[in-house]
């Protein structure tokens, strides 16, 4: 049977959040922005649904904005706070999600000069480096909560208050932590929050931005002046449904995902740690209870992965949003893993679904193609 381990690129969609979205693509079709009573239903469940993603969070229903996902959210926070601010600087974390980096580096066009914060060796921000790219009086701060694919998690609260003292506005990128630690936007002390649906066993093409109350932003999409007008377009309302019933119930859950996600991490990582050459990156920090990111040195992890997937074993090469490239993921490089070593690395993550016998399955084709490779690898150099 297929073993899936790839649940950061994405979740399988809960069935009880199917069920709820169900009338919302059937009888319940009404616009959230007409007045009569089908509009009045539509528009009372995208409320509960900001309710219920704002509970997951520590954040007030209000600051919550419906996007189509975690990409749109970051956009919308990197964009949306440029374009009220004169051209400055911006500073991100140097292992960012492609959607942070790259919005980051289009303001270069209007004039803006991006810093990138370095991390270690274990993919935590370089202390050093942190006051003086605040010294700059950025006008922008982002750096990921949890990376998606280390699992490392950084100190965002810690970080917020600095900025908060330069006068700087503390966005991150949640969309991996939420649901699977504790994640709260008030007690962080952070001005915007990235988050996507289905991540946490949502559905596809919806997420949020938690904009605090006091922050001013220009929206992206102009038109009916949805979501407080900061993002117009009729709202996806089964999406929000889903996303919201999915919020309640990642955080009913939470405390049982995060004990028994550990538990099954820990055993796959006591197991790998019996293969010859493997490296798990980030060990020594903290990170997601359900992430494993390892390599080793002379290993094609794309040779690795294909053959793990013909025996039906899901995993990932990095992250999903660059699994094409066939270099070595720009996290790992900005850790400073050298070349040879990264480009061999697989991202095991698992999820709510996940059971002992999936890491006893994925530990029996790994250990046999492990081996195979390390001959192969050994006789190419005796080779040469």
């Amino acid at each position: 049977m297929p073993v899936y381990l790839d649940y950061n690129a994405t979740t399988p969609l809960d069935p009880r959040a199917l069920e709820a979205m169900l009338p919302f693509l059937t009888e319940h079709h009404g616009n959230p922005s007409s007045v009569h009573r089908f509009g009045r239903t539509a528009r009372s469940a995208v409320d509960r649904a900001r309710e219920q993603v704002a509970g997951l969070v520590g954040a007030q229903p209000g600051q919550v904005i419906f996007t189509s996902g975690g990409t749109e959210a970051n956009n919308l926070a990197i964009k949306g706070v440029a374009a009220l601010n004169r051209p400055g600087h911006v500073v991100i974390g140097a292992t960012e999600h492609p959607s942070v980096a790259e919005s980051a580096a289009s303001l270069g066009e209007e004039g803006w000069r991006v810093v990138a914060l370095p991390v270690d060796g274990d993919g935590r921000l370089v202390e050093p480096a942190i006051e003086p790219a605040l010294s700059l009086r950025p006008a922008l701060v982002s750096v990921m909560w949890a990376n998606n694919e280390t699992g490392v998690v950084q100190d965002v609260a810690s970080l917020s208050a600095r900025v908060r003292e330069h006068g700087g506005l503390m966005h991150t990128d949640a969309v991996q932590a939420a649901g699977k630690i504790e994640v709260d936007f008030a007690a962080s002390g952070v001005n915007l929050m990235s988050l996507s649906a289905h991540k946490i066993n949502g559905p596809k093409g919806v997420g949020a931005l938690i904009v605090d109350k006091s922050v001013e932003i220009r929206p992206m999409l102009h038109g009916g002046g949805q979501e407080k007008n900061r993002r117009s377009g009729t709202e996806n309302v089964a999406a929000i449904v889903g996303f919201g019933a999915a919020a309640g119930l990642a955080k009913s859950r939470l405390a049982d995902y995060r004990a028994r996600l550990k538990t099954l991490r820990d055993r796959l990582e006591s197991e790998l740690c019996e293969l010859d050459g493997i490296e798990i990156f980030g060990a020594r920090v903290e990170r997601l209870p359900n992430t494993v990111c390892f390599g080793a040195a002379g290993i094609d992890g794309e040779t690795l992965l294909l053959g793990l997937d013909r025996a039906g074993i899901a995993v990932s090469s990095g992250s999903a949003c660059s699994s094409s490239h066939r270099e070595p993921s720009p996290v790992l490089r900005a850790m400073g893993i050298e070349p040879g070593l990264a480009l061999g690395a697989i991202r095991v993550s698992l999820g709510f679904g996940s059971t002992g016998q999936d890491i006893e399955d994925f530990m029996t084709v790994l250990t046999m193609q492990w081996r195979q490779l390390r001959r192969m690898t050994g006789r190419a150099v005796g080779q040469a």
